[in-house]
């Protein structure tokens, strides 16, 4: 019957071992979780401060690009208010000049109605006078007919012939 009691031994001896190595693996495995758990937090902690840095990132590219909106829409402010004074000085600057030459358009309206009235009566005139002058000159002219024909005549030439 020893040989059973060796084998009872040994049985009680596994178990122990079994225990001891159960609780070394337990161990173990206790180990491993609080090394994981330790690194996911140092994972977590570091994708936790590129989170900040990103943000803060984009905090200040959002607020630099504030900035350039806001200036770029007070130089559009700017030069909307500059177009619409040109436009405003463009429009004015084309009706004083649209007035002036209606203005010389009506003084060389009138001078040409003035000028022609004057031509009108200087030609009135000059016809009023060759009228009156007419008679004289038909008298002047017969009388200087007639003494060319008699000139004629006495060189023995017929001034019909001529």
């Amino acid at each position: 019957m020893p040989p059973k009691t060796k084998e009872k031994g040994v049985k009680a001896g596994s178990q122990k071992k079994k225990k001891n190595a159960g609780a070394g693996v337990e161990a173990e495995s206790m180990h491993r979780l609080a090394v994981l758990e330790k690194e996911l937090l140092q994972d977590h902690l570091e994708m936790s401060r590129q989170c900040r840095a990103l943000q803060e990132e984009m905090e200040t590219r959002s607020r630099r690009l504030e900035e350039e909106v806001r200036g770029l829409r007070e130089q559009l402010e700017m030069c909307q208010k500059e177009a619409e004074a040109a436009r405003r000085e463009a429009e004015e600057v084309l009706g004083e000049r649209d007035q002036t030459l209606a203005q010389l358009r009506a003084h060389v309206a009138d001078m040409e109605a003035k000028y022609e009235e004057i031509l009108h009566g200087s030609l009135d005139g000059l016809l009023a006078k060759l009228r009156a002058v007419k008679p004289q000159w038909d008298k002047d002219v017969l009388r200087l007919h007639a003494r060319h024909k008699e000139q004629l005549r006495q060189f023995g030439l017929n001034p019909l012939d001529l």
